[in-house]
């Protein structure tokens, strides 16, 4: 199964630009997500990809074939969208059988053929039932056992999840991926939840503003963060906004030893994720002193919410760790270390 490419790929409606000249790889057999908030176009990208739209400048290219110009009912792309739009008045089976009997395939063998991708999304015994019969993770399957009819080149997913509720929802994400993985099937997944989207991606497009921000493994894009934005959409992080002095970010009265690559007298934002925070016995290097405002006890993570004189920092604990004996009102002292904080342009800020 090809891989996908776009290469220079805009849209613009009237004006207004929808998504910013953008390349991009999508590696045959992966997973991509498309990961941003409410309108920050990855929707018109998976549009664009799907044919339902056409960009303004650009290609989009399947394999070694420009698809830029193909209609959407001949790319063979399998496409799942927010509403499934299945048929209620239609069986389980005679719903994934659709595309293929519209298609030209005798019933008979259309329904055998349904019948084998109901038991690849764990169906099988299901295709009697009526659409009303089925829970919001069982309709989920039809849908996506409707698409693979097709045995599409490429699988394109729009908030398949957004319906459902928390736990049927990180259930469904890694039903979905191991699907993937054993089809093998290049996919594009759109989703505004980032946990959604490290569960399921092998690499992760991070959006804002119609334009890519990062384009990297899940690791990578939480680890290092290509600008403040991504860090503060992907998980958690503290940030202090300082200027950068003597090698250092001076930040109210306080000054910590970063190694950033600023001009002196630059305004930074540095960031630090609460699980890199860490509450010690003694002062020393990047150290802070904070008052504990709140514990907040998750079972596996204990976040300690503390107010210090360079802003509000949460330090997180998983549970077995050795937590700090602390309650609201205790003083604490806070380190930071060196090595995982990360220095951007306040212009990058959230």
């Amino acid at each position: 199964m090809p891989g996908l490419e776009l290469k220079g790929v805009s849209k613009f409606f009237g004006n207004t630009c929808a998504v910013e000249t953008t390349d991009l790889s999508f590696p045959e057999g992966q997973l991509t997500a498309l990961l941003g908030p409410s309108g920050c176009g990855k929707t018109t990208l998976l549009r664009m990809i799907a044919g339902l739209e056409d960009p303004t400048h650009g290609a989009i290219w399947l394999g070694d074939a420009d698809i830029t110009s193909v209609p959407s009912h001949k790319r063979k792309f399998g496409m799942v969208f927010q509403s499934f739009a299945l048929f209620p008045h239609y069986s389980v089976r005679e719903n994934v059988a659709y595309s293929l009997t519209i298609g030209g395939m005798d019933k008979s063998s259309a329904y055998e053929q349904a019948n084998t991708l109901l038991d690849t999304v764990q169906l099988g015994g299901f295709g009697d039932r009526r659409i009303g019969e089925l829970s919001g993770g069982q309709r989920q399957r039809v849908a996506i056992a409707r698409a693979l009819a097709q045995e599409p080149s490429v699988f394109l997913l729009d908030e398949p999840m957004s319906a459902l509720d928390a736990k049927l929802r990180e259930e469904m994400q890694v039903e979905l991926r191991l699907l993937q993985q054993r089809l093998g099937i290049t996919t594009v997944v759109v989703t505004h939840d980032q946990r959604e989207a490290m569960t399921m991606a092998d690499q992760i497009v991070v959006m804002s503003n119609g334009r890519v921000e990062q384009h990297a493994k899940p690791q990578q894009i939480y680890h290092e963060p290509a600008n403040a934005f991504v860090a503060d959409f992907i998980g958690k992080a503290n940030f202090f906004d300082g200027i950068v002095k003597d090698g250092g970010v001076v930040i109210g009265k306080n000054r910590l030893q970063i190694d950033a690559n600023f001009q002196s007298g630059s305004p930074v934002r540095v960031a630090i994720r609460p699980e890199r925070t860490c509450i010690v016995d003694t002062p020393g290097d990047n150290t802070i002193t904070a008052k504990v405002m709140f514990v907040r006890d998750l079972g596996p993570l204990r976040e300690y919410h503390l107010q210090s004189d360079i802003g509000p920092v949460i330090a997180e604990y998983a549970a077995g760790e050795n937590n700090p004996d602390l309650k609201a009102g205790d003083t604490a002292t806070v380190h930071l270390p060196v090595e995982s904080l990360r220095v951007f342009p306040q212009a990058n800020a959230a």
